[in-house]
């Protein structure tokens, strides 16, 4: 549930971004309703031979970036607002992606502060032999809202509505205070 009362507003005064220009990225927000703007995202990449190490497998660095990607994407769909990462927390490799497999990330929002979005990322393998999804990596990115100067700016604040987003945005309110904790 998105809280526009604690929010500046929509800033549709977009820049171009996802490859399309202000006036297509203009019509296509004002046309979304709270509850798209809610939808997981879901970006799918493949693992090329420049992605991979020695072994073939996926890099760390470049499975991360590709899970940011789908975070900062998922943040701006929400809020409307341009995003820059702020913070990583709780990222867990769980397995190897190998070159050739697919990606499956997917991004969804789940914890706001007055100018944050938390939002839970998940990657998964898939073979092209069976297309079963592995989970290999998850955690949760922090992303600030930012108007043309680079400045914070509000966002509508997020309200869990069932069991699922109640227990990953406890989990990401519990790693946003442990990370205060450590800046103090």
């Amino acid at each position: 549930m998105i809280d526009r009362n604690q929010s500046s507003g929509l800033n549709l005064g977009k820049v171009a971004i996802f490859g399309v220009d202000s006036r297509e990225w203009n019509l296509w927000m004002s046309n979304m309703d709270d509850r798209e703007k809610l939808m997981p995202l879901v970006q799918l990449n493949e693992v090329f031979p420049g992605d991979t190490n020695g072994r073939d497998t996926l890099f760390g660095g470049r499975l991360m970036s590709i899970m940011d990607t789908a975070a900062g994407m998922a943040a701006s769909k929400f809020c409307s607002e341009d995003v820059v990462t702020i913070s990583v927390d709780a990222l867990k490799f769980k397995r190897p992606a190998y070159q050739g497999d697919l990606i499956r990330t997917i991004a969804r929002v789940v914890w706001t502060s007055p100018r944050t979005v938390g939002v839970h990322v998940t990657s998964c393998r898939l073979s092209r032999k069976n297309w079963n999804p592995e989970e290999i990596c998850s955690g949760f990115f922090f992303m600030v809202a930012v108007d043309s100067s680079l400045k914070p700016t509000n966002v509508p604040q997020f309200t869990p509505d069932d069991e699922e987003s109640k227990r990953l945005h406890a989990m990401a309110d519990r790693a946003r205070e442990g990370m205060r904790r450590e800046d103090s």
